[in-house]
């Protein structure tokens, strides 16, 4: 029996008809995957977070938002200000993380496993931007106003440009290699075809970082201040949604740092040396998303706080839930 090994994607197919023992493969860039089989594992906490993922299965039409409606009319205008940009900003990053790990990582992938754990959790964030859209109609007297002045928010935009970038970085990149574009063989002065191989592989470490920033922090200022209004009593439904998402996002986040650990650990020898070399640039990157994030919260704070909750708490939670994270990867905090 013949089984092929492969050290990167020759060719592009939804069903791979040539046997691969998937154990001895790297995460990315292996041969296509063929039978969906989930029998047998080289990484069985993909799996387990495929189970809990699906075993935490919801909807957001299971919470009622009767009360909420009434709360958000009691409002304060400061009040209003924070739970609306919070609302619109989730939406952005949901958005992303709704088609993204399908567009970026499932093309690449060679684990069953992995894929399996990545097509729920492209599922599981698009029920999240459901739910924010369950939010708002049930609230806002005018819900198209709210989803429309998203793209017209200029500090939604900014934080968009940061969250979007290394994913994007990667898919062109990956786009131009699937192309065989990007380097002719015995081309005078052009990169060879290892150097570039490498160097899309550093695009996709960078961009698997950005996602458990994007998972580990990004998401944390806006469900301080849902969970803080809970504490309050008031929009309730909404802070027990978040918290459906937030439980949501910790098996994500997981899953990127799992992905992470395998690197470190030699599930791919040119990831583990990228990893060491990139290690400054995802300190930087760790940092910039931080800034970001005090800005954010700075900024919903600038009409007034909230009982409970200002912008120094806010600035001060981000900061150690950064040191956390940074720690969860292997990085000082």
């Amino acid at each position: 029996m013949k089984v092929v090994q492969s050290k990167s994607i020759e060719r592009m197919t939804v069903f791979n008809t040539e046997e691969v023992d998937t154990k001895k493969q790297p995460m990315f860039f292996g041969a296509p995957l063929g039978v969906q089989r989930y029998d047998t594992y080289k990484y069985p906490a993909f799996e387990n977070l495929t189970k809990s993922q699906l075993g935490y299965f919801w909807r957001p039409e299971e919470v009622s938002l009767q009360k909420d409606r009434g709360d958000y009319q009691q409002l304060r205008p400061e009040q209003k200000h924070i739970f609306t940009s919070n609302l619109k900003y989730q939406t952005m990053l949901d958005s992303v993380q709704g088609r993204a790990p399908g567009m970026a990582f499932a093309p690449y992938c060679s684990l069953p496993e992995l894929e399996g754990c990545m097509n729920v959790w492209q599922l599981m964030e698009m029920i999240h931007s459901r739910s924010y859209t369950y939010i708002i109609k049930n609230i806002y007297s005018n819900p198209t106003e709210v989803f429309d002045t998203i793209l017209r928010d200029d500090r939604i935009l900014e934080r968009a440009s940061s969250v979007t970038k290394s994913y994007d970085d990667f898919i062109n990149y990956a786009a131009e290699w699937a192309s065989g574009n990007m380097w002719q063989p015995g081309s005078k002065g052009s990169p060879s075809e290892e150097w570039t191989r490498k160097d899309l592989k550093r695009h996709l470490y960078r961009a698997v970082a950005n996602v458990n920033i994007l998972e580990g922090i990004r998401f944390y200022v806006s469900f301080a201040c849902s969970f803080a209004f809970g504490e309050l009593k008031l929009m309730e439904g909404s802070a027990k949604i978040i918290s459906l998402i937030a439980r949501d996002e910790s098996q994500h986040l997981a899953l990127t740092q799992k992905i992470i650990y395998k690197w470190r650990k030699g599930d791919d020898p040119i990831m583990q040396e990228i990893g060491e070399e990139e290690k400054e640039n995802v300190i930087q990157m760790f940092k910039d998303a931080v800034e970001e994030e005090k800005d954010w919260a700075r900024y919903l704070f600038s009409q007034g706080p909230m009982i409970g909750l200002n912008e120094r708490l806010l600035c001060q939670y981000v900061e150690w839930i950064a040191n956390r994270r940074m720690k969860a990867i292997g990085i000082d905090p």
